[in-house]
């Protein structure tokens, strides 16, 4: 293998999957590429880096993360454990199904601190511009050092995108917006639920992040919430205070009309609409042009760029798993730059590709959509060495989540699952979810409960 050198932008849940895949490489005693990893942010973790800004950062740059405090796992924890690092080893305690948000960022940098990846990662330093240099056959990238603000080129024999798809948002508009008097935001700049007690807000889009952020509202005291969907409801049962109505068609002051010819005023209005896959920083032959679907067109096993070899992509799919899927895109990833892997000619890529896109179309549920992703999942770890572990049963806990979401919206986060990695069974935690206001680490790991007579006031519905 000759001394190939890789680039990685991000250092979120992707790019620290491919750095932990070389890391794995060079424990067996095994020789891996020269490796290089910038992150714009000042930290590790992507969407998991929490900050209280919105708009753009201390250097300037658009803020990257959408986390918001109070934020809990939506799905049982063990569906996203690593294989090769479970929650039992880093917290070396029983734990919960559904941990907030810091528990799950002290997971994620628990086993990324056992590693040298540090030293891979050069820290508020942001991709400006990316070109193929065909004689070279190496990628030119252009950064800047946010710190120092300095401009700064390398090269590399394959680059590695992990920057992720939740951070530019999709903002429609709608006539008579402009005079409203409340607030406005997309789900990127929701930062809590604090300033929405006591208020009527809008909800527009039929979303994971509409369904959370409407649920977080109500939990911190919100007076009502509504949820506007363009074509399909979330369908849930929801509780008093919460009801779906069919898209907004215009604002008039303060007051939001619907389709359905129903009308009600409101304090704030929070855009659920998505997000773009965005990539500023590479020319048009060598961005990924997608909408968020589980199996995005022109990239190989959703990992290789069909029109350029030597470029990855990472967790660009619309994602039930998470990290371990991630993990899995990584180890393909590592053995295919290492030439441990070949892939096909382009015209038996793209029917490869194409197979896997009607496999998509032809899902009509939400579980035949976890079984699609389960299979894609077991295609790529097939050929690699990522510790094996029983997906079949991941799915059916992704479809008994989906049962729980369905019988209680707000009681499906007191459930309990047990580890297909190291049939660890999760504990209750010390408080109903509904209850627990306090979402810091420490809090989380105490032995507990809220007040019993403050618990019998809990209203389930």
């Amino acid at each position: 293998m000759k001394n190939l050198k890789i680039g990685i932008i991000g250092a979120g849940p992707s790019g620290l999957a491919m750095l932990r895949a070389f890391e794995a490489e060079e424990k067996k005693g095994n020789p891996i590429p020269e490796i290089k990893c910038y992150e714009k942010q000042d930290n590790w973790g992507g969407m998991w880096n929490y900050t209280w800004r919105t708009g753009v950062g201390k250097y300037g740059e658009p803020i990257h993360g959408s986390m918001y405090k109070y934020l809990w796992s939506n799905g049982p924890k063990e569906c996203l454990e690593f294989a090769d690092y479970t929650f039992s080893d880093h917290f070396e305690q029983t734990i919960s199904s559904y941990p907030p948000r810091e528990v799950l960022f002290d997971y994620i940098q628990g086993r990324i601190r056992q590693s040298n990846a540090r030293k891979y990662i050069q820290f508020n330093t942001v991709a400006r511009w990316v070109d193929y240099i065909e004689g070279k056959k190496q990628f030119r990238v252009v950064f800047d050092n946010l710190v120092e603000n300095t401009t700064f080129e390398e090269y590399f024999d394959y680059l590695v995108v992990g920057t992720g798809h939740f951070s530019t948002p999709n903002m429609p508009y709608f006539k008579g917006i402009d005079n409203f008097s409340g607030s406005i935001m997309h789900a990127h700049d929701f930062r809590g639920a604090d300033q929405f007690t006591g208020k009527d807000i809008l909800l527009v889009g039929s979303s994971y992040s509409a369904e959370d952020i409407g649920v977080q509202c109500y939990k911190h005291g919100t007076n009502s919430v509504t949820i506007s969907y363009r074509t399909n409801p979330i369908d849930c049962k929801w509780p008093d205070g919460i009801k779906e109505v069919p898209l907004v068609t215009h604002f008039d002051g303060d007051t939001a009309y619907f389709k359905d010819g129903t009308s009600k005023r409101f304090d704030a209005v929070i855009f659920c609409t998505g997000y773009q896959h965005k990539f500023p920083f590479l020319p048009d032959n060598l961005r990924l042009k997608t909408k968020n679907c589980l199996y995005p067109d022109g990239i190989y096993k959703g990992v290789v760029y069909n029109d350029n070899t030597q470029l990855i992509y990472l967790g660009m799919q619309d994602q039930y798993y998470t990290f371990n899927m991630f993990d899995a895109q990584a180890w393909f990833a590592r053995d295919y730059m290492m030439g441990r892997i070949a892939v096909p000619e382009k015209s038996l890529r793209e029917e490869d590709i194409a197979k896997w896109m009607e496999g998509e179309a032809n899902c009509g549920t939400s579980c035949d959509h976890v079984d699609f992703q389960t299979e894609y999942i077991r295609d790529l770890m097939a050929p690699t060495d990522y510790p094996d572990f029983n997906l079949d049963k991941v799915a059916e806990m992704f479809k008994s989540w989906l049962l729980d979401k369905e019988e209680n919206i707000l009681t499906y986060r007191d459930k309990i699952y047990t580890s297909v990695m190291d049939n660890t069974k999760a504990e209750k935690h010390h408080t109903p979810w509904m209850k627990e206001l306090d979402d810091s680490l420490e809090r989380y790991l105490e032995e507990i409960p809220a007040d019993e007579k403050e618990l019998s006031k809990v209203n389930y519905y």
